[in-house]
């Protein structure tokens, strides 16, 4: 990301103070560790559930959920917001913590909800699709908001990283959407069985996914690829495929920093010599070098696939993840 980790403490800090005065339910703000929030026990609620979500990606599976007996807002759908470097203002605080149900990405990915959900003076129930990521990829360890990666293989490359783009995982959606319904069951018992079949539809229609990057891994197994920055780390891994991109090309990309003149030129060597068959490039968030490395690999030839982080205009999470994964199929059989 280029503007990853990038937001201010202090303007996030003087929102929050200010949306304890906006939100006139909270009793006070407090100075408590964001990274200690826990969600709070959902109980039943009277009125009408309203549910807040941090970007229009988890908005949208908390829809599929909720269907029409819930109201869903999403804070973030401009593609030009970077979530990672987001500052949250006061009437998003007070939206936050006037909801029945927060679902948000966690990770540190979206660290602006973590804040307000541990700044404020009132517990909200909420979904943190981060820390079901074991349910759907097995790790040895948990997983923390700093990704750590499992040992490397021989050709230098690593597998298995723990990496906070977890709506790239369309098993952790899934799992998502199963604990959006259990929650709201609880916040809404009378409708509890609609939202667990609504849960279970959505889980169903998750195969469309898997199925097209169960026929990558099949059709093209470990086959060489690169992206300009680890967004769509799960979606190449659940399709089995190899990623070469220099780690210290894609760890700059992502903390916002210059990549050093060697990882530049062993990015481009990568297209240059037609070591890799598709580059997998974040239109939201490039720069001069990601676009040179774009143009470097179209002009050898190689296919690019655009990938987003969030929601297109008119697209359900479904269908967005249904063609970021078969855009890389066609990109890689174009290669063939």
């Amino acid at each position: 990301m280029s503007s990853i980790h990038r937001a201010s403490g202090t303007k996030l800090m003087a929102a929050l103070g200010l949306s304890c005065a906006a939100a006139l339910t909270l009793s006070a703000c407090s100075s408590s560790d964001p990274a200690s929030t826990e969600s709070a026990p959902a109980t039943p609620v009277d009125g009408p559930i309203t549910i807040v979500a941090s970007t229009n990606v988890w908005g949208s599976v908390a829809e599929a959920v909720a269907g029409d007996l819930a109201t869903v807002t999403s804070i973030i759908s401009d593609p030009s917001a970077d979530p990672h470097s987001y500052e949250a203002s006061p009437a998003d605080a007070a939206a936050v913590s006037e909801s029945s149900l927060v679902v948000y990405n966690g990770g540190g990915y979206d660290q602006f909800i973590e804040d307000i959900l541990g700044s404020e003076g009132k517990d909200v129930p909420s979904v943190d699709a981060f820390t079901l990521l074991d349910d759907s990829h097995d790790h040895d360890s948990e997983p923390t908001s700093d990704a750590t990666a499992e040992p490397t293989t021989d050709d230098g490359h690593s597998h298995g990283e723990v990496n906070e783009h977890v709506w790239y995982n369309a098993e952790v959606a899934a799992h998502t959407a199963e604990e959006i319904a259990d929650k709201l069951g609880q916040l809404d018992p009378d409708n509890a069985a609609q939202y667990t079949a609504n849960a279970e539809a959505f889980h169903e229609q998750v195969h469309a996914i898997t199925d097209v990057t169960a026929q990558i891994a099949a059709d093209f197994p470990n086959a060489p690829v690169a992206q300009t920055e680890p967004i769509a780390h799960y979606l190449i891994e659940e399709s089995g495929l190899d990623d070469r991109t220099p780690e210290d090309f894609k760890d700059s990309i992502e903390e916002g920093n210059d990549p050093s003149p060697a990882s530049i030129a062993a990015t481009r060597d990568l297209f240059t010599s037609k070591s890799v068959r598709a580059l997998v490039y974040n239109i939201q968030t490039e720069d001069a070098v990601t676009q040179d490395i774009r143009s470097t690999s179209e002009a050898a030839g190689i296919p690019v696939v655009e990938v987003t982080e969030t929601l297109p205009a008119g697209m359900t999470y479904i269908e967005w993840q249904t063609k970021a994964a078969t855009d890389l199929r066609a990109a890689l059989t174009t290669a063939s």
